[in-house]
């Protein structure tokens, strides 16, 4: 039987651009982000999973650029002629889809800071046509915004991933037990992290170290922990 966690240590993301791994699944993002001058109209949506790693990249131009983060829940109750005087980056646009305050205040977002001359960043787990959007001046602005996508990872960025969130959780497994969670989970962002997760969760529980075995019996689901025949690496 698992008992109560014994210790939780916080996570900590790391957020420089330093920390994102550039694969081909990644490397088109990861240029336009660092040419953000160069954008088309100033603007652009950066399309992705969850997971994929849009508010790294959102931190990566922000340190860049100059430039504030907000949610787009935030919207109706932001200062939007404060956020408009510099380059601003507005996260998870689908989220207000069908709430005219909000959308109402990211037209005015976009509008005035395109008009002060600064750059907007915008970010979805989906293309645009999807995000559910009802104004339809906001809607024709995000159509014609310059937009580059985020791919599910290939081997190199997920194991990379994999590693990064660990690293986040201040833990430091063998490349081997890395190298079976990606061979062996789905090939998926969010499946990576809820991976991550119980693993964590589960060493913190039996007091073990985070190893290949304890990757096997989080995988395996019911397999009875502490009976599988594999040897610690």
């Amino acid at each position: 039987m698992i008992g109560q966690l014994s210790f939780d240590l916080p996570v900590r993301p790391a957020l420089g651009r330093e920390a994102f791994f550039v694969s081909p699944a990644n490397a088109m993002a990861v240029v336009m982000i660092e040419n953000w001058d160069q954008w088309a109209g100033r603007k652009l949506a950066l399309i992705g999973p969850s997971g994929a790693g849009k508010t790294h990249l959102a931190h990566v131009w922000a340190a860049a650029s100059g430039a504030r983060i907000v949610s787009a829940r935030d919207l109706p109750d932001a200062d939007i002629p404060d956020l408009a005087r510099g380059p601003i980056a507005v996260e998870d646009i689908p989220d207000i889809a069908g709430d005219r305050t909000a959308e109402e205040a990211l037209f005015h977002l976009h509008n005035l800071v395109l008009a002060e001359g600064h750059h907007l960043l915008v970010t979805a787990d989906r293309p645009v046509l999807t995000w559910g959007l009802t104004l339809p001046d906001l809607l024709s602005r995000m159509q014609g915004t310059q937009s580059v996508t985020l791919q599910q990872p290939d081997d190199q960025l997920l194991t990379a991933v994999v590693a990064k969130m660990f690293g986040d959780r201040q833990l430091l497994p063998s490349p081997e037990t890395i190298a079976y969670m990606v061979t062996h989970m789905d090939r998926s962002f969010d499946v990576a992290r809820a991976l991550v997760a119980d693993i964590d969760r589960a060493a913190l529980e039996l007091k073990r170290p985070v190893t290949r075995t304890l990757a096997v019996e989080v995988l395996k689901g019911n397999a009875p922990l502490g009976r599988l025949d594999i040897p610690d690496t």
